[in-house]
């Protein structure tokens, strides 16, 4: 049974970027918008789990979230 994989891209404010966290062995991603992060994931999350989890020829469900925290000024 394979482990249930997860990406959470995760706004960073002082960089101004989006950030992965991921269980996936050596996902690393950011970018400068979500649709940029999400097609990086969709391009290197396979090549990763082929290249260091050894998964081939397989469909492999992997659960995407995305986490941003807003700072209202409130009068």
């Amino acid at each position: 049974m394979q482990p249930g994989y997860y990406v959470k891209a995760i706004w960073d404010e002082e960089a101004s970027v989006w950030c992965s966290e991921s269980n996936i062995p050596g996902l690393v991603i950011e970018a400068n918008n979500l649709l940029e992060f999400e097609n990086l994931m969709n391009e290197l999350a396979p090549e990763m789990l082929s290249a260091n989890e050894g998964i081939h020829n397989a469909r492999v469900p992997v659960q995407f979230d995305v986490h941003r925290t807003r700072q209202f000024a409130i009068a």
